[in-house]
């Protein structure tokens, strides 16, 4: 399935009381597919899947999708540490009309490569959805090897992979020994060219809040072969990707989306909005790129 290049893990808009807001929901979608955007991911880590409850995914799921109303793919985030849970909400994603699902890997309980496979195959295995795998050992703590992503690239509906390990040698070798059929995304907005330079298919952004037609620019310029600009254009994007990075996400992100007029509201705990300081340097940021 063709995901588009550029993809938004989109945060989920709270009210006053810490409700999902429906209404601003609509309006960040709008922004969102008019600014770039070709694919949106909810109830990610951006989304912040982990404080949201199953009934409250479910509901985001169903209005996001009609919403959307087949004009970009919708990605369900519905992975998590617990694997009859992941099947669970997996049956409810393609009930509601999803068009894939996103499985990141399993936080906290450490399994091996050999337990990695197991849960991903199960899992894929109770859908008739496209499956996306979501590698990001810098908060599930476990890597999900070259070796095992390509095994999983195996099975019939697991057909791409959000790559944020960091480490361009794995998404590399994952690249050659999958087919070409199986699409690999950058899950970090700055391995974005990196990772197009090694025969990537694009991003799972944060940034494209933000930066989403600049971020469809420098890919189309790349593709184009203009590599030096595409070049130049990522390092003048550089310090917006790395400042939605100043403190744990979403948090930059939603501060970020306030300051340019879209209402997304707080956060629920256990995370906190920036603190000042760190708004006013975000707030320079943005006005010394020109956003």
């Amino acid at each position: 399935m063709n995901f588009g290049k550029v993809l938004t893990a989109m945060v989920t808009p709270f009210d006053l009381n810490g409700n999902i807001d429906y209404t601003q929901t609509d309006a960040l979608i709008e922004h969102l597919l008019q600014n770039g955007t070709q694919g949106l991911v909810i109830a990610g880590t951006t989304g912040e899947s982990p404080t949201l409850t199953t009934e409250e995914k479910v509901s985001l799921f169903k209005h996001v999708v009609g919403q959307v109303n087949k004009r970009v793919p919708v990605i369900a985030g519905t992975g998590g540490n617990n694997t009859q849970a992941s099947i669970d909400l997996t049956k409810e994603a393609e009930r509601c009309g999803v068009d894939a699902v996103m499985l990141v890997a399993p936080y906290y309980n450490k399994p091996d490569q050999r337990s990695l496979f197991a849960h991903f195959k199960t899992v894929a295995q109770s859908t008739s959805l496209p499956v996306m795998l979501y590698n990001i050992p810098g908060r599930s703590i476990v890597n999900l090897t070259t070796e095992t992503t390509v095994a999983l690239s195996k099975i019939d509906n697991i057909v791409s992979v959000k790559e944020a390990s960091g480490d361009l040698d794995q998404v590399s070798q994952i690249i050659e020994l999958t087919d070409d059929s199986f699409s690999v995304y950058s899950g970090d907005d700055s391995m974005t060219l990196p990772i197009l330079s090694v025969g990537g298919t694009g991003v799972i952004s944060v940034a494209s809040h933000l930066i989403g037609n600049e971020m469809k620019q420098m890919i189309q310029l790349f593709e184009e072969g203009s590599t030096g600009q595409a070049a130049k254009l990522h390092r003048q994007l550089l310090p917006v990707m790395k400042g939605l990075f100043m403190a744990p996400s979403p948090s930059p992100v939603k501060a970020a989306l306030r300051i340019k007029g879209i209402e997304v509201g707080g956060l629920r705990l256990p995370l906190l909005e920036l603190s000042q300081q760190d708004k006013d340097e975000l707030t320079t940021i943005l006005e010394n790129t020109g956003i």
